[in-house]
């Protein structure tokens, strides 16, 4: 992906907010911050951990990536905790 389209793609996103769909099926916004568990020791985190995320951001290849105490960490080491209501 080149920079031009990356910064189209961008215009649609927001950094304090990311949709999931939850284990039963639901569609949730997050917003920032948010609560994510540790599935595996990153950096300073430690596994089981339970962090916050400050920003969400997209790298060039698309990668989602969370900001956590001005740390970026690719999102696949986190999980979330979503309470049901």
């Amino acid at each position: 992906m080149n920079e031009k389209e990356l910064l189209k793609l961008l215009q649609f996103s927001n950094p304090k907010e990311l949709w999931i769909v939850t284990y039963n099926n639901l569609l949730k916004i997050l917003f920032c911050p948010f609560e994510v568990l540790v599935l595996t020791d990153v950096g300073t985190l430690k596994k089981g951990q339970v962090v916050w995320v400050d920003r969400i951001k997209i790298t060039q290849e698309l990668k989602t990536v969370y900001i956590i105490n001005g740390q970026a960490y690719y999102y696949h080491y986190f999980d979330f905790i979503v309470e049901d209501k």
